[in-house]
C-alpha cells in the first residue's frame, strides 16, 4: 500500500520575513512547544486508533485540511500556537486510523515504525550536536531532493489517471530503494529543522517563533514516520 509523499512547507519561511516584537525565542522554549504538539498528536492518535475505522475518503479530506492549515501556518507563523495545535490534532487522527489499517495488513508494523522514528531523532541530534555545520553542507542536497520528490510525485499522480504506475511506487526492489531514499531525505530534514531552530534563537527571533520552529519539526517527524511505515510495508510485501 502506498502513502502520499509529504514534505515540510514550514522551512520555506526565511529569517528576513520575521519581525521582532520585543520578545526572544529560546531553544528550551521550542522544546517545550514540540512536547505540547506531540502530546496532542499522541492523544488524538490513540483516540483514532481505538475509535475511528479507516476510510480513504475521510482520510483524504483530513489530509487536505491539514495541508491547508500547514500553508496558513507557513504564511502566518504568529498564529502557530493555535494552528499548530489544530494540525497536531488532525494529524493524530489521520495517523491513528492509517496506522491501525497498516497494522491489520502487516501485524506488528506500527511499533517498529514508531521506534525507528525516534531512533532517527536521537541519531540526528547526536550527529548535529557534534557537527552543526553538517546542516549547511547538506542543505542544497536536501532542497534538490525535496524538489525532485515533489516533481516525481506530481508526475506519478498525473500518470495514475491514465492507469500508469511508476516502478518507484510499486512493490519490489525499485520501490524499496526509492522509499529508503525518501526516508534518508526525511531524516536529513530533521537536521535542517534543528539548524533552523538554533539559528532563529541565536538571531533573536521573537517568542512566537518557538511555536513555529516546533511546528516545522513536527511536520518533518510526521513525514518521517509515514515514510518509515511505508518502507516497512514494502519490505513485508516483498517477503510474501
Amino acid at each position: 500500500m502506498k502513502i502520499g509523499r509529504r514534505t515540510n512547507p514550514a522551512l520555506a519561511k526565511g529569517f528576513s520575513e520575521i519581525v521582532s516584537d520585543g520578545t526572544t525565542m529560546t531553544v528550551g522554549g521550542t522544546v517545550t512547544k514540540i512536547v505540547i504538539f506531540l502530546a496532542v498528536l499522541a492523544v488524538c492518535f490513540a483516540y483514532s486508533w481505538l475509535n475511528i475505522p479507516y476510510s480513504s475518503g475521510v482520510m483524504i479530506g483530513v489530509s487536505l485540511v491539514t495541508f491547508i492549515v500547514a500553508l496558513i501556518t507557513t504564511f502566518s507563523p504568529k498564529i502557530c500556537q493555535f494552528t499548530g495545535i489544530i494540525y497536531a490534532g488532525l494529524e493524530g487522527l489521520f495517523l491513528g486510523s492509517l496506522s491501525k489499517l497498516f497494522d491489520r495488513m502487516f501485524p506488528g508494523i506500527v511499533l517498529p515504525a514508531v521506534l525507528l522514528t525516534f531512533v532517527c531523532v536521537l541519531v540526528t541530534l547526536a550527529i548535529y550536536g557534534k557537527n552543526p555545520s553538517i546542516a549547511d553542507r547538506t542543505r542544497k542536497g536536501v532542497m534538490i531532493g525535496l524538489i525532485t520528490i515533489c516533481i516525481t510525485s506530481l508526475i506519478g499522480v498525473v500518470l495514475s489517471f491514465f492507469g500508469v504506475i511508476l516502478p518507484i511506487y510499486q512493490n519490489g526492489p525499485i520501490g524499496i530503494i526509492f522509499s529508503l531514499a525518501v526516508v534518508i531525505l526525511a531524516t536529513l530534514c530533521l537536521m535542517q529543522d534543528y539548524d533552523y531552530i538554533l539559528r532563529a534563537a541565536r538571531s533573536g527571533a521573537p517568542k512566537y517563533m518557538e511555536w513555529y520552529g516546533a511546528f516545522s519539526l513536527m511536520v518533518t517527524l510526521i513525514w518521517l514516520y509515514v515514510e518509515i511505515l511505508n518502507l516497512l510495508a514494502q519490505i513485508s510485501n516483498s517477503r510474501d
